[in-house]
């Protein structure tokens, strides 16, 4: 008998067919012999619905009562789910997630996992019940309100778990059949990944591939907790994440495990800076002093005629308002001329581990991009990615073109979106 935590994203339990199917699959997972803990997010798109309305009663609604409401949607999901499997003839318990001991930090809206006291899923699970968990959500350690752990926090929720349980693994349900090479809703010859590693998949989530979220991949990868994504549509096998390929494994030769791209990014430019020592430095402390997270930052060599240059940097286009009111205050302290924010721009990111041993990769990515008539404005790197901004409106060319060049198209059947957004 093994221990098994598995999470249901939004497109899964959309409606009351899909949570029947749903339970059908935990059923027979539990028929088989293992313990079961589920983790489900709200149904289909009722946290955009609630943010909506919350929106329409206050143009700034307050964090923690938003927290509060949004949270009511994996509420829903995590009742109604155990209605389904007590129909089946099995016990089910629903918890919220400061039930399930999910404790984290008193940031609302996207408060970070602390801790997990799972103490009333381990009674669950020793009376020989399904415990269903609501993900996304938690409670303050210091304040003990409810809080959310941002988009995609169920996945975190789920890895979470199954860490504090020792679970055997932690299966990431979707609405596609693993991870693929590229997203099939832009690439439809996209291929499979029959694994990835932590490592890549890193890279892969924190550059735009929205099927698992970047904090659980870092979660997994502290605590060695293999996940394996798959459909909830399908019966077939996904894509295991683990620490390394298997020995002899299809993917241990490749150079390019996949290519993400965002749309979620703006740029910022600060011109005119006075390119002296600790300016930089106090730019970017103002950013991460407002909680804004920075991707990309490139500077300009300075003009000699002036001792001026320029800085761009990309940040979430959510923050974009947030980081120029930020470098507003601070314009007559630094002393740079003026900035300028564009909301048009894409990011494509190539990802392998394969890249560390073969030269011509930022050549043969860089060909691609020019062939197929994208300019690149930024560039950025790691050890096992490269990543680059473009116009938006060139994004999906450009991660076709790369697509082909590192010749990742299946020759097999187009891959399957079942439905909703990959989560």
């Amino acid at each position: 008998m093994g221990l098994i935590v598995q999470k249901y994203g939004g497109s899964s339990v959309a409606d009351a067919e899909g949570l029947k199917r749903v339970a059908s699959r935990i059923v027979a997972t539990k028929k088989a012999g293992h313990q079961v803990v589920v983790v489900v997010s709200a149904m289909g798109d009722t946290t955009d619905e609630l943010i909506d309305l919350a929106k329409e009663v206050s143009p700034i609604p307050n964090g923690r009562e938003l927290d509060m409401l949004l949270t009511a949607g994996e509420r829903i999901s995590m009742a109604l789910l155990a209605m389904a499997i007590a129909n089946l003839g099995h016990e089910a318990r629903s918890f919220t997630g400061s039930q399930a001991g999910i404790i984290t930090t008193s940031t609302h809206g996207k408060a970070r996992v602390i801790d997990v006291a799972p103490s009333r899923i381990t009674e669950a699970l020793k009376e020989g019940a399904i415990a269903i968990v609501a993900g996304f959500q938690g409670v303050s350690q210091d304040t003990n309100d409810i809080t959310t752990l941002g988009r995609g926090g169920s996945d975190t929720t789920a890895v979470a778990l199954a860490a504090a349980l020792e679970a055997d693994v932690c299966e990431i349900y979707t609405d596609v059949d693993g991870v693929f090479s590229a997203d099939p809703r832009i690439v439809p010859t996209a291929r499979k990944l029959k694994t990835v590693t932590y490592e890549e998949m890193l890279e892969l989530a924190a550059t735009g591939a929205k099927v698992l979220h970047l904090r659980c991949v870092e979660y997994a990868r502290r605590f060695d907790l293999p996940i394996h994504v798959r459909s909830s549509f399908s019966n077939r096998e996904g894509t295991w994440v683990v620490k390394d390929h298997p020995e002899g494994g299809e993917m241990e030769q490749a150079i390019i495990s996949g290519i993400a791209h965002d749309k979620s990014e703006a740029k910022i430019t600060i011109v005119g800076v006075p390119d002296r020592t600790g300016v930089a430095a106090r730019i970017f402390q103002s950013i991460a002093d407002a909680d804004i997270n920075v991707d990309m930052i490139v500077q300009n060599v300075s003009a000699a005629a002036t001792g001026l240059t320029d800085i761009s940097f990309t940040l979430p286009k959510s923050e974009g308002a947030n980081a120029t009111a930020v470098l507003k205050k601070i314009q007559g302290e630094v002393g740079f001329q003026s900035i300028q924010y564009d909301d048009q721009i894409g990011k494509i990111s190539l990802v392998g581990a394969g890249m560390r041993s073969h030269p011509g990769v930022t050549a043969t990515f860089f060909a691609s991009l020019a062939d197929a008539g994208v300019n690149i404005e930024m560039i950025s790197t790691s050890e096992i990615r490269i990543s680059i901004v473009c116009r938006i409106n060139d994004l999906e060319k450009g991660v076709k073109a790369a697509h082909t060049a590192f010749d990742l198209d299946s020759e097999q059947v187009e891959a399957v979106v079942y439905g909703g957004s990959g989560r």
